[in-house]
């Protein structure tokens, strides 16, 4: 069985980057991005910036496995605009990025062989531009315990790089905890160790 994925690539905030073909133009757009639903935000907010444009090609990769991924083409001939701009995330090793490039028609046809390379570089334009970092797979849960064990529960998630996303502190503590992979099955142990914590996973 292959070592749980812990850590991935990813880039820190939006970029773009822009080039030009025989007139027509090919802006990259570049979103770190979670979820589907941020695909149709974004794709909406960019047919509002530019109305007169004709296509709005876009590729997306999620998940720390990259496991999750879309191709799209929206109406430019099949292959020649989603699968370069994927091919440039995945060349880059990166999850949770969609790409989106606007295409501006300038009169004159490129053919298959011109678009691939143009949308293939109006998406490494935008990656270009970007903040490459790395990040860790976490996951999180629910541990409740009695007030009196609270300072230990909190000593516990320390030890463990744990981040504490919310708190109800009274005579029954519930804290929201997000944990690192590679820490998490140690730190469950640790707070089972205990006998006083109790434990929800989320998810």
């Amino acid at each position: 069985m292959a070592d749980p994925i812990t850590r991935y690539r990813t880039i820190a905030a939006p970029t773009s980057g822009e080039i030009k073909d025989r007139g027509s133009r090919f802006i990259g757009y570049a979103y770190p991005i979670t979820n589907t639903n941020a695909l149709r935000e974004h794709l909406d907010a960019l047919r509002d910036a530019h109305p007169k444009a004709c296509h709005w090609c876009y590729a997306y990769r999620l998940g720390a496995d990259g496991s999750q991924f879309r191709a799209n083409d929206d109406g430019e001939p099949s292959g020649s605009a989603g699968r370069p701009i994927l091919g440039q995330i995945d060349s880059a090793s990166l999850r949770d990025v969609l790409i989106v490039v606007v295409r501006y028609f300038g009169g004159t046809l490129l053919g298959v062989p011109g678009l691939i390379a143009a949308y293939k570089g109006a998406a490494a334009a935008a990656l270009a531009a970007a903040n490459i970092i790395e990040k860790e797979v976490t996951q999180t849960l629910w541990l409740r315990c009695d007030y009196p064990h609270l300072s230990d529960a909190l000593r516990i998630a320390k030890q463990h790089q744990a981040e504490v996303l919310s708190q109800e502190l009274q005579l029954d503590c519930q804290l929201h905890l997000r944990i690192p992979l590679q820490h998490y099955n140690d730190a469950i142990q640790a707070f089972q160790n205990t006998r006083v914590m109790q434990l929800q996973e989320d998810g």
